[in-house]
């Protein structure tokens, strides 16, 4: 709720106004604070400060004597705002400290730990200085571990290789790390393992890697009778089993490939996720802002490192994956709430992000594949070139790979679409270069026969 921006608490529980800026609200909630500002008791009271940052504060301390809804408020969410304050002043010491020394002044152990459990409730309760000071602590304990693991091994390697190790040492070192990280508590699949794999299992080949779930050989009639783009439907035939990940690709796993060098786009960064207003939060929210071609970069990355075969999904293998066996619009049904329960983020799914962001992923319901967010939140790129319609296209599940103009496909619909564009059926295109805060990825993985 906007009124606990507002609001702190000191060390003995007393409340206290805070000074919150413009980008901690949404549009929704700045319209309200506007209108208590020009209200005639002036509850509120907004301004600018000397850097020109626009705040909101309440008007005075006495409000809080006044207002016995706001002081429930307060009281039901002590703990949260004493740990709040608390935060802010440890970014203040992070922003007072000399360069040299600004990584001590970071969150540690259990302070760190606290911390990352807050971000993961209350996300949309932090600034995004708040924010950014939590996720960039999380860094600095990765790389610390990177760092520490990585001495062991590289030693380890060196003492093996003898003179030419240490002419690599620093090569290996950042493999180390490399491994360190991304293999923290997993390992690849042996390949027995691999075709011992049955319908709807899940693996995942390492910490940082997208959770997988193995998709049923199998037969379904991809397309519809209504969009000429849908048109002509025609039987298609997935004779091998494949997996496909088990979520839309989130911040955190693309943070691991930007992070670690594979992936050259850091998605945070891009114009249309950092202009938008308020906290949209990263860490488990699907990743967005990246191109057909950054996607290509993601996937080449994991199989490199994996030394699995990890790709796109084709367009037919996504919606054979989305209908999950179904054969109406959605995969629970031809409406788009499910007896009432809402089953996605888009514009009329009633869910509480709808048109608005990004849902954390597996927010809602999976499929009968054991799949989630198919429908809505994000944009999907897959593999195939756009083509006007079905004419032509393969029967056995591969991509349509030419592509003359540099439009591809994407799947799924999003977070801003009617119901209409979630169908299973529904595509469109895009231009391989095209970045936007509605478009991310699903992948998938070749498996062994």
């Amino acid at each position: 709720m906007f009124t606990l921006k507002l609001a702190t608490v000191l060390p003995d529980g007393q409340p206290v106004r805070r000074r919150a800026l413009r980008p901690e609200f949404t549009d929704k909630e700045w319209r309200l604070v506007s209108e208590l500002a020009d209200h005639p008791h002036r509850l509120l009271v907004t301004g600018s400060s000397d850097s020109g940052e626009v705040y909101a504060e309440v008007a005075h301390e006495a409000i809080f004597g006044r207002w016995d809804k706001l002081q429930q408020w307060i009281a039901a969410e002590r703990e949260f705002l004493a740990w709040r304050s608390g935060l802010e002043a440890a970014r203040q010491q992070l922003h007072g400290a000399p360069d040299r020394t600004k990584d001590d002044t970071l969150l540690m152990g259990h302070a760190l730990a606290r911390a990352q459990d807050w971000l993961a409730k209350r996300a949309d309760d932090l600034s995004q200085p708040d924010r950014k000071f939590i996720e960039r602590s999380i860094k600095r304990r990765r790389i610390h571990r990177m760092r520490t693991v990585a001495g062991v091994l590289g030693l380890a390697m060196v003492l093996v290789a003898g003179t030419a190790g240490w002419a690599n040492r620093e090569h290996l070192e950042l493999r180390s790390a490399l491994w360190a990280d991304l293999y923290w508590r997993h390992m690849p699949r042996s390949r027995e393992q691999e075709r011992a794999l049955k319908p709807k299992e899940e693996f995942q080949e390492c910490t940082r890697c997208p959770a997988m779930v193995v998709m049923p050989p199998g037969e379904f009639t991809m397309g519809s009778s209504g969009r000429l783009s849908e048109q002509p439907q025609h039987n298609v035939t997935i004779a091998m089993p494949f997996a496909v990940s088990k979520f839309e690709v989130t911040f955190d796993e693309w943070d691991a490939c930007f992070e670690l060098g594979g992936c050259t786009v850091n998605a945070a960064d891009q114009p249309s996720h950092a202009a938008l207003p308020g906290p949209w939060g990263r860490g488990k929210r699907p990743v967005i802002n990246v191109s057909w071609g950054d996607a290509q970069e993601y996937v080449a990355w994991l199989s490199k490192e994996t030394g699995k075969s990890y790709r796109l999904l084709t367009e037919a293998e996504w919606e054979y994956a989305a209908r999950a066996g179904s054969t109406t619009d959605y995969s629970w049904g031809d409406d788009i709430r499910k007896g009432g329960k809402v089953m996605a983020n888009c514009y009329g799914c009633g869910s509480e992000w709808d048109n608005q962001k990004t849902a954390p992923v597996g927010s809602f319901a999976a499929n009968a594949f054991g799949l989630y967010d198919m429908h809505g939140n994000v944009w999907e790129l897959v593999e195939d070139c756009w083509r006007e319609n079905y004419d032509g296209a393969p029967v056995d599940g591969s991509a349509r790979p030419t592509c003359d103009d540099g439009w591809r496909v994407a799947r799924g619909g999003g977070f801003g679409n009617l119901p209409r564009g979630l169908r299973s059926a529904n595509r469109v295109k895009l231009l391989a270069g095209h970045r936007g805060n509605v478009t991310g990825l699903r992948v998938a993985r070749t498996i062994t026969p």
